[in-house]
């Protein structure tokens, strides 16, 4: 029988596929009702779906369900992320995204991304274009250059603007896995081409 995060991984699989699903266990079932991917909760009904006949693969998240972190992270593992605020029926829209080679997505409370900052805040100080910590604003990626807190808002400082948030409001951002040095020459000019092109 599949775990609940077995099953998770399953429906977000077999919805990236366009494929139709039956899977149940004691906890939560996966099928196809109508051409869209169900995932329902047995004490709490439908937490996610996923309709098979959008030409992108998107998914919708119910975020109090018991199993959102769950399936929040497993969704992160294939790419894909909050899109938006919650829609008029208490849903998130989530969908793909293409993450940076060498960095690892994170859809976290902002307050984790200021313990993330004190672990890399001295190398951050220190380069020219911080590339540690990555954070999306209008659908790119941008280094963070400063973090600071006051009045329980975190205040994001890129290269070319600044970001409020409250500090237990979810947040998107990128960590850099550990690479080699030449690994990382090349990324470091990718991403200067593409600031360069921007501005």
């Amino acid at each position: 029988m599949l775990s609940n995060l077995e099953l998770i991984r399953e429906f977000v699989d077999q919805s990236i596929q366009k494929k139709d699903i039956l899977l149940s266990n004691p906890a939560l079932t996966a099928q196809t009702v109508y051409k869209t991917n169900q995932l329902t909760a047995k004490s709490q009904g439908v937490i996610a779906t996923a309709n098979l006949n959008h030409p992108t693969s998107e998914f919708l998240v119910q975020p109090n369900s018991s199993y959102w972190e769950s399936i929040n992270q497993t969704l992160l593992d294939y790419s894909y992320l909050i899109k938006g605020e919650i829609d008029n029926r208490g849903f998130y829209h989530y969908q793909y995204c293409e993450v940076p080679k060498g960095y690892q997505m994170h859809c976290t409370q902002s307050v984790l991304l200021w313990r993330a900052w004190w672990k890399y805040r001295k190398q951050v100080l220190r380069s020219t274009i911080p590339l540690d910590l990555l954070i999306q604003n209008r659908d790119s990626w941008y280094p963070i250059r400063d973090l600071i807190i006051s009045d329980g808002l975190l205040y994001i400082k890129t290269l070319g603007s600044e970001i409020a948030i409250h500090s237990e409001d979810l947040i998107i951002w990128l960590s850099k896995f550990e690479i080699n040095f030449s690994q990382e020459k090349t990324e470091f000019a990718q991403i200067d081409k593409n600031l360069a092109m921007q501005s």
